[in-house]
């Protein structure tokens, strides 16, 4: 992931706070990726703990083992549903952690260079950095999407359709047809960052 490392300090952070005040979950164990995506959720005002905690539970999600197909989140009745399922699942959890990533992203990101933020040059320099980091990890979020996507939309599975997720199915379409294209949007958001940045950078003693 290259650059996207350095916002592993940050993420540790949000994610021991939230482990320290988090309430046991002894009582019911955690171990399948259904599980781990089921504890993810928005909040009406998305502060950037809820975003870390939001990325914490999905990313365990992505590492984790598939729970029996019994407990799936669709009905399966049999194995070539099974696989397209698992592709789904994965393309999914791939796009919400490139939503928070861009939210995070967002609590970060300087969409002007104000005259009067010269003395705060190297703090907008900083948070910019940050920002960049997020959406950078975000693009590499989304190349995994694609080749889930992809997979998902394999011509032997032309006429399975997991109506229970339907809205994944949906996804899987978009990204095929390219009405879902996050590196375009991403791209752009880092263009414009980088614009801001150069008017920072430019700032001197006699800005302000």
């Amino acid at each position: 992931m290259g650059k996207a490392h350095k916002l592993g300090g940050i993420l540790l952070t949000g994610v021991l706070l939230f482990t320290l005040n988090a309430p046991s979950l002894n009582a019911y164990l955690v171990q399948y990726k259904e599980q781990f995506f089921k504890l993810y959720h928005l909040h009406y005002i998305q502060y950037p703990d809820d975003t870390m905690e939001n990325i914490y539970w999905l990313e365990r999600a992505v590492k984790a083992d598939f729970a029996n197909p019994l407990y799936a989140m669709a009905r399966i009745e049999n194995e070539i549903q099974w696989e397209k399922y698992r592709y789904l699942f994965m393309m999914h959890v791939n796009l919400k952690l490139i939503e928070q990533y861009l939210f995070l992203g967002n609590k970060w990101n300087k969409r002007n260079a104000y005259f009067y933020n010269a003395p705060w040059k190297e703090q907008n320099l900083e948070s910019l950095e940050t920002a960049e980091t997020c959406f950078r990890t975000a693009l590499y979020y989304w190349k995994d999407a694609v080749e889930w996507g992809m997979k998902a939309q394999d011509r032997r599975f032309r006429f399975i359709n997991l109506t229970q997720v339907q809205f994944w199915e949906d996804e899987a379409g978009k990204i095929e047809n390219k009405s879902l294209d996050y590196e375009k949007i991403i791209n752009r958001e880092l263009a414009l960052l980088q614009k801001v940045r150069e008017r920072f950078q430019a700032m001197d003693e006699n800005t302000y």
